[in-house]
């Protein structure tokens, strides 16, 4: 991390990025990622983001998914887990709708989920929570250290990005 942190530092100068979240009860928190967009660059959902925000960099952090180690620092301090449904930015309010709808917001986001591993982004809001939910409801040990597995072999993908 302390690598990436400083190849960081170096594309864009200010290498660590934090945005507001919306957690368990809907709680708000400061998510915690390397940046991977110009300084300047609209705080939105990357299916919105232009890639030309993206720095060069930024594009292989994304593609590989280590543009969310950081988050490891939301999971120690119990604002996220590893396994959940990925936190929304607190603009996104259809989909934070149909999530309270179907009870999401009861568990801790998570870095990764069935979501991720299926290739469900925030583009389709009422989708994304019908699967956010339905992973809540078959949630048990095997399915939390399956996701983990799927996502650290590559199943999924990076940030869907708007070309």
């Amino acid at each position: 991390m302390f690598i990436i942190g400083v190849l960081c530092y170096f594309d864009t100068f200010s290498p660590i990025y934090r945005q507001s979240r919306v957690g368990r009860l809907k709680k708000t928190f400061n998510l915690i990622k390397f940046r991977t967009m110009y300084v300047n660059a609209p705080s939105v959902a990357t299916h919105i983001a232009s890639a030309s925000y993206i720095t060069p960099f930024g594009f292989f952090l994304r593609k590989s998914k280590l543009d969310e180690l950081p988050q490891l620092w939301n999971v120690l301090i119990g604002d996220m887990s590893l396994v959940g449904p990925r936190p929304s930015l607190i603009n996104q309010e259809e989909l934070i709708n149909e999530r309270e709808k179907r009870g999401v917001y009861s568990v801790r986001p998570g870095i990764t989920g069935l979501a991720q591993i299926n290739k469900i982004d925030m583009s389709t809001p009422q989708l994304l929570a019908e699967i956010d939910s339905k992973m809540i409801r078959e949630f048990n040990t095997i399915v939390y250290f399956k996701y983990i597995f799927y996502t650290l072999i590559g199943q999924g993908f990076g940030d869907r990005i708007k070309k």
